[in-house]
């Protein structure tokens, strides 16, 4: 058996690979902890869910937060992951200038629906690792909610899992109930 070793990416790196040809701008991959893993394609379960959850969202914190969809954010000098959305702090000229960094962050949302246990397994430590309080996957087979906080060094101290007739709020913004079943078409 042959070992070898590893080589992982920066993100500055990942982004000289597509302004240089070596990767397509338009192939679906994102670098998380200096590896480019491809992206699943967009079933439309999935797809439905995202622009359902985005849409209430909007409406729940208009005024208070951005929310980003499939945009990338800047985890470390090695993870620059597209999370599904990304409910971020307001700025003015829309992250023209960067990608929202963790402090920037309020929530991460994951939308699944054949990858459950990737969001779970890889998307989850890199965002506890980063300091990401809050983060969700949504199971679209489920309609329940997975809900990961308390970060710490390789993952999450805190997993729950909500039904779609649950209630629940965001850690940044507490006084604003978020209904399940709202999320999903």
């Amino acid at each position: 058996m042959t070992v070898t070793d590893l080589r992982l990416w920066t993100v500055d790196e990942y982004r000289r690979m597509t302004e240089t040809g070596i990767l397509n701008p338009d192939e679906r991959v994102e670098l998380i902890d200096g590896q480019i893993i491809s992206m699943s394609a967009k079933n439309p379960p999935h797809a439905a869910t995202n622009l359902c959850a985005a849409d209430y969202l909007r409406s729940l914190l208009a005024g208070l937060a951005l929310i980003r969809i499939q945009d990338p954010i800047a985890l470390s000098y090695n993870s620059e992951p597209e999370p599904d959305i990304a409910v971020v702090q307001i700025d003015p000229r829309l992250y023209q200038d960067f990608h929202p960094a963790p402090d920037n962050i309020f929530l991460l949302i994951e939308i699944a629906d054949t990858t459950l246990e990737t969001d779970r397994r890889r998307k989850a430590p890199a965002y506890a690792k980063a300091g990401i309080t809050d983060y969700w996957i949504l199971d679209v087979n489920t309609r329940q909610v997975y809900v990961f906080r308390e970060p710490g060094e390789t993952n999450y101290r805190q997993e729950t899992v909500f039904n779609e007739d649950d209630v629940l709020s965001m850690l940044a913004f507490p006084e604003i109930e978020v209904q399940i079943s709202q999320l999903f078409p």
